[in-house]
């Protein structure tokens, strides 16, 4: 069995194209394990209501839509899938969960930014690149 992560985040609109990359991986559907990953990053916030952590409010079985929607077009095209909620910041725990399971490949959707947008916001796909000891493939918004 081929295992791939596939971490999802809460945009709709890049999961699908990295769904469809591991659903057309050769004999996806007799071959292929999807782990569909959602990381709850970490925030702290300190106002006059008072402190809010979140760890607070996260909740491990509250996947968002986009979650639903990469399993489910995942499993119309018979892959089998799996599903996990991971509190932390996203890079770094998509790393340590692959190497939890020892996945074969970590498959992520990824969209065009540029150098200066990169060095000011950071990006989770590029941590991962860089940090990962597997296979890693970027499908990239056209």
């Amino acid at each position: 069995m081929y295992r791939v992560l596939l971490p999802v985040g809460g945009e709709t609109e890049h999961a699908p194209a990295a769904a469809d990359a591991v659903a057309s991986l050769p004999n996806a559907a007799e071959e292929v394990e999807a782990v569909l990953l959602n990381v709850y990053e970490g925030f702290e916030v300190s106002g006059e209501g008072g402190r809010v952590d979140s760890e607070d409010v996260w909740n491990e079985e509250n996947f968002p839509e986009a979650v639903a929607a990469v399993e489910a077009r995942l499993e119309a095209a018979e892959v089998a899938t799996s599903k996990r909620r991971e509190h932390g910041e996203p890079a770094e725990t998509i790393i340590e969960v692959a190497e939890e399971l020892d996945v074969d490949n970590i498959t992520m959707s990824g969209r065009r930014r540029s150098p200066t947008g990169k060095m000011l916001f950071g990006s989770t796909t590029q941590s991962v690149l860089l940090a990962a000891d597997r296979p890693v493939t970027v499908i990239l918004d056209e």
